[in-house]
């Protein structure tokens, strides 16, 4: 793949890795929490502005990672410090710089205890986030993607509800247990290539009986982070654990660091494998779509729903990675970009909720419509995006995956595949199932509503906070394209391997 060296003297991917470890290191010399917050806040803010360059210096046209940045790191590893970004990691980055802002302004007066802790969770969080997305050398995305693990355990941990120190030990342990797959998988391809390099690593051919084992060394170390079933039982407690933001980061970014490497690695590296495995794979995602949208229909908790749904959300964009095909893979980068916005908005809801009623049980937040008209227009146009409604973000993804969906089944895959791949439509069903009853219970709720006269509605704050969000429902729902011409390149690099 080619590789486009950085135009300019201003190293921007490494700013945008190490400015906010920067930042967390001056929260550490803050005294007062009003001024960590502000800090914070300042700072996540700027950081967001200034990747907004990367769009100014990227070129859709390019297939390949362009604003390389490469450094001798450690030379007697073969290891070197090497950064770029394609059109699939573009989005992510830019999502994730995004969202950080959020995070801190949902977690204003959530977070009481810890405030300085905290918001140096949330940096770090940040750097190593983006820094898995940058990373174009093998050993350097694994110290990323460990780094990430972390804070995340921190932050559930520390910050949590009653049960968080047993959802944080679990969410370390599985991913940890998938980061040796991961490892392993890292060592071979050096014993095979020699080379850390990605770049690299894509361009080498490799024998079949190879390419499986390292697949299903990655499969397993992606399939945990997605989560794909059977990986998945880490999430909904890591989920309803968690503080307002970690969900949101979870879902929103974290998730995707498992997509992400799918493609990075298991379309790139071992495209035979992939081919071969590709019929599991889609099996695998459309048992995911069905139980999830089916666990979420049964749920009390909206933060527990709104969990078990990106097990559902997930599987269709890891079902329109493996279905190898150009409306497949479109499909997914847009569906794992309009997760990260939907799913995040709607985690920031349930956070509002809670933070006026100290529950997120349904029954007891019934009927909330008539004290809070605002938050129930903006949590419709959520649910609406979720369960992929014509003219919102998610539909556009989840169509083009079911396009390439049915075009794998008839061309690859023969007609007993296609009668599996029809059970897509009941998950669709089932999503809209439990979004609108969601909605339908917030809203409106019963004749036996708890008494909600006193509950204020959105604050300017929170407005601030939301607002940003659903204009991206609606924006990218009525016009993808600005959005998908940045992978369009990279998605055709990837289709030619097939």
């Amino acid at each position: 793949m080619e590789l486009v060296e950085n135009p300019s003297q201003v190293p921007l991917l490494s700013l945008l890795i190490f400015a906010p470890l920067c930042a967390a290191v001056a929260v550490l010399l803050l005294r007062r929490e009003r001024a960590v917050r502000w800090w914070a806040l300042g700072f996540t803010l700027a950081e967001a502005l200034a990747a907004l360059g990367l769009l100014f210096k990227f070129d859709p046209s390019v297939a390949g990672f362009q604003l390389v940045e490469r450094a001798r790191w450690i030379p007697w590893l073969g290891a070197s410090y090497a950064l770029g970004v394609d059109g699939v990691s573009l989005w992510l980055v830019l999502l994730t710089v995004g969202l950080l802002p959020l995070c801190v302004l949902c977690s204003w007066r959530q977070i009481q205890h810890r405030v300085k802790e905290f918001m140096v969770c949330l940096l770090v969080l940040e750097s190593a986030l983006i820094g898995v997305f940058c990373a174009l050398d093998a050993i350097l995305f694994f110290v990323f993607w460990e780094a990430v693990l972390i804070p995340m355990s921190l932050v559930i941990g520390v910050w949590g509800g009653a049960r968080r120190v047993y959802a944080a030990i679990k969410f370390f342990v599985y991913t940890m247990a998938g980061s040796l797959f991961l490892l392993g998988a890292v060592i071979a391809l050096y014993q095979y290539a020699r080379t850390f390099s990605i770049p690299e690593l894509m361009q080498q051919k490799y024998g079949l009986a190879f390419q499986v084992w390292i697949f299903l060394a990655l499969a397993i170390a992606f399939g945990v982070k997605v989560p794909m079933f059977p990986l998945h039982t880490w999430l909904p407690a890591a989920h309803v654990e968690a503080p307002t933001a970690g969900s949101v980061l979870l879902a929103s970014v974290l998730l995707k660091m498992g997509t992400y490497g799918f493609v990075r690695f298991c379309l790139s590296v071992t495209a035979d494998a992939a081919r071969l495995f590709a019929p599991w794979m889609v099996g695998l995602s459309v048992i995911a779509i069905l139980y999830g949208g089916l666990v979420a229909l049964a749920q009390t908790d909206l933060k527990r729903l709104v969990a078990y749904s990106s097990i559902g959300h997930m599987g269709f964009a890891t079902l329109g990675i493996f279905v190898l095909n150009r409306s497949g893979l479109d499909g997914a980068l847009l569906v794992m970009l309009s997760h990260g916005i939907t799913t995040g908005a709607l985690f920031i809801a349930v956070g509002v909720v809670y933070e006026r009623l100290h529950t997120r049980e349904l029954a007891h937040v019934a009927g909330l419509g008539k004290s809070m008209p605002m938050f129930t227009m903006l949590l419709g146009v959520f649910a609406l995006a979720s369960l992929a409604f014509p003219g919102t973000n998610n539909f556009v993804g989840e169509f083009l995956v079911l396009a390439g969906t049915f075009a794998w089944a008839r061309e690859w895959a023969g007609p007993g595949w296609t009668m599996l791949v029809l059970l897509t439509i009941p998950g669709l069903v089932v999503a809209a199932a439990y979004n609108l009853r969601m909605l339908q219970k917030v809203a409106f709720g019963s004749a036996s509503n708890p008494n909600h006269s006193g509950v204020r509605d959105l604050g300017l704050r929170e407005l601030v906070t939301l607002l940003p969000l659903c204009a991206l429902v609606v924006w990218i729902g009525l016009n993808p394209g600005p959005f998908m011409r940045a992978w369009h390149a990279s998605v055709e690099w990837l289709i030619q391997r097939f």
